[in-house]
């Protein structure tokens, strides 16, 4: 089963792309989709429309897996965030892409098992349970491994359910 796993956002967005056989994560690829603080709001969109369509054709995902939004202090800036998971969204909705969402609650429980940990030990349980030399940069990259570690680890059957479905078997 693939995975995508994505930590939204309109300056970076955090991609991370794993195997997973219901035993063990198989990393494939990871990275962040960027745009320019200079260039205008709706051109930013476009670009993060446009490199997601590029990274779900080139990857080509069973399931997305993406963190829910929750809006903390700066609502604006929620709603800038909201648009870009929106466009982020739609790519994966136009091909057909189960889209699958978790809170950083769930996140944090599924990958260190403590609904409280702190940045840097979700990196490095993310890195420990990829086998990765170091902890993937920008920060939102991580986070992205870590949805979709999340999504593997507390999807099991909607991971056995779209693998039925598509004819996948181990």
């Amino acid at each position: 089963m693939r995975i995508l796993g994505i930590d939204p956002g309109y300056a970076i967005v955090g991609y991370g792309v794993l195997d997973y056989d219901n035993v063990a994560f198989k990393t494939v690829n990871y990275g962040a989709i960027t745009t320019a603080p200079e260039t205008p709001f709706e051109k930013r969109l476009a670009e993060i429309y446009d490199d997601m369509c590029s990274i779900l054709d080139l990857f080509k995902p069973d399931c997305m897996s993406i963190e829910k939004l929750y809006f903390n202090t700066n609502i604006t800036t929620g709603i800038d965030v909201a648009q870009a998971r929106g466009v982020t969204v739609l790519a994966a909705a136009q091909r057909g892409i189960p889209i699958y969402e978790y809170t950083p609650l769930q996140v944090k429980v599924a990958v260190t098992g403590y609904g409280r940990a702190e940045k840097h030990q979700m990196q490095e349980m993310t890195r420990n349970i990829l086998r990765l030399k170091a902890v993937p940069k920008p920060d939102d990259t991580a986070d992205a491994l870590a949805i979709a570690i999340c999504h593997g680890h507390t999807g099991g059957s909607r991971l056995a359910g779209i693998a039925q479905e598509k004819g996948i078997t181990k």
